[in-house]
């Protein structure tokens, strides 16, 4: 072992078997939950997740749906096919980038879209269901600092800038959807005294 080496074999053994235990549980309980949520609706977790990227990245290229969606690009191309075959994607070549191959929502993909985000029950998902108690004892969910670093490095800089957009772009929607809120109900009262 190298002297300057700041960790040992078993250290390293250890921790990456926790690791890989950790996200096994947790990503099968996700991947659960999720199917769970989507099925009824013709999708798996693939087709959902671009449906949901090409959403908030407006216009991605299949590399990006890859690269963001944590796939290999030929499993990104292929749902998205089976995706623009059912009438809810497009596929387009930009003028100044023919190389790659970019997809965009339809009208009908973005009503499917937003239909699965109205569906989402919180307490249907068990990861979510198990940090209620974290967010009951110190008044926010957990934010996983150390994880994040770990993703920043193994996937880079811009892999989180565009999950910090992404979850901006989720944060700004809702608090626009939850301002628009009373003035429909008060436009649905008038309305209906009219």
């Amino acid at each position: 072992m190298n002297k300057d080496q700041l960790y040992s074999f078993k250290e390293a053994m250890i921790y990456s078997h926790k690791l890989a235990q950790i996200s096994k549980a947790l990503w099968k309980s996700v991947e659960k939950d999720w199917q769970n949520w989507v099925k009824d609706y013709g999708l798996n977790i693939n087709e959902h997740h671009i449906l949901w990227i090409a959403h908030h990245l407006e216009g991605a290229s299949i590399s990006d749906i890859a690269k963001f969606g944590v796939m290999h690009v030929s499993t990104a191309f292929n749902f998205s096919k089976k995706l623009e075959e059912q009438g809810y994607l497009t596929f387009s070549k930009k003028e100044n980038d023919k190389r790659n191959t970019y997809i965009c929502l339809t009208q009908k993909g973005e009503e499917l879209l937003l239909q699965t985000l109205s569906t989402y029950d919180p307490a249907k998902f068990g990861v979510f269901s198990a940090s209620m108690p974290i967010k009951d004892l110190f008044g926010n969910f957990p934010e996983f600092p150390e994880l994040m670093s770990i993703i920043r490095n193994l996937y880079g800089d811009d892999f989180m800038s565009i999950f910090s957009k992404l979850e901006d772009k989720i944060e700004t929607t809702m608090n626009e959807q939850q301002k628009s809120a009373p003035i429909m109900a008060v436009e649905e009262i008038a309305s209906s005294h009219s």
